[in-house]
């Protein structure tokens, strides 16, 4: 296949990027709160806060119960990485300062668009084919996208939290592809991850393209 009909990207790591990195957020936002922690630390807890979180899918809750669900997913996450950086105690209203933390990350401050994401969606537009995108981001990836300027390049975003599968799941990839009435043969998806994104989605037949940035192009 010279063309695929649909071509899905990954949201984080694939179009685009964390500003500094999640430690450096959540200190800045923590010092604003009146609590100093240390960058690396806090970074090191959090991503072992957030690799040994259960998948970020909830296939028995009502939909109208989904963004509450994300909230506390989140909430966890930070929690536990303060906690194991022995600075959640020192927070006078730990619950005022994650509301703050969650609404960041909903607005563009702490993301930037790769170089190329711009670029390679118009030209791949321009060629006729649909876009997608498949991500285990939660709800406020719709708003992270438009604020980015980027959700004009999609016509679908689909997300673990709404498919109720989170990536390496076919079921993700499936529900993605009925969007498009596209057969998965017909698709490719692209992404930073080995495991979700190129074993995943080759899993569920599509043609999956690992994304391998340098590490000086994750983070800016």
């Amino acid at each position: 296949m010279s063309q695929p009909r649909v071509i899905f990207l990954d949201a984080v790591g694939t179009l685009f990027g964390v500003r500094g990195s999640v430690g450096q957020i959540y200190t800045d936002m923590a010092r604003a709160a009146g609590v100093e922690t240390d960058v690396e630390t806090l970074n090191q807890a959090f991503i072992q806060a957030f690799s040994s979180a259960s998948p970020m899918a909830f296939p028995k809750a009502e939909t109208t119960a989904v963004p509450y669900q994300e909230y506390r997913w989140w909430y966890a996450i930070a929690e536990q990485a303060f906690a194991q950086s022995k600075t959640l105690a020192a927070f006078d209203d730990f619950d005022g300062f994650f509301a703050d933390l969650y609404a960041h990350f909903a607005t563009a401050k702490p993301w930037f668009v790769y170089p190329e994401t711009l670029q390679t969606l118009v030209s791949w537009q321009a060629q006729g084919i649909d876009l997608g995108v498949i991500s285990n981001f939660d709800s406020r990836l719709y708003a992270v996208l438009q604020a980015l300027d980027l959700s004009v390049y999609f016509k679908t975003v689909t997300i673990s939290t709404e498919a109720g599968a989170a990536k390496p799941d076919p079921l993700i990839f499936a529900t993605a592809l009925q969007k498009h009435g596209c057969q998965a043969a017909e698709a490719w998806h692209i992404g930073d991850s080995y495991e979700q994104d190129y074993e995943g989605a080759r899993a569920a037949g599509l043609k999956g393209i690992l994304l391998q940035r340098p590490e000086s192009e994750l983070n800016q």
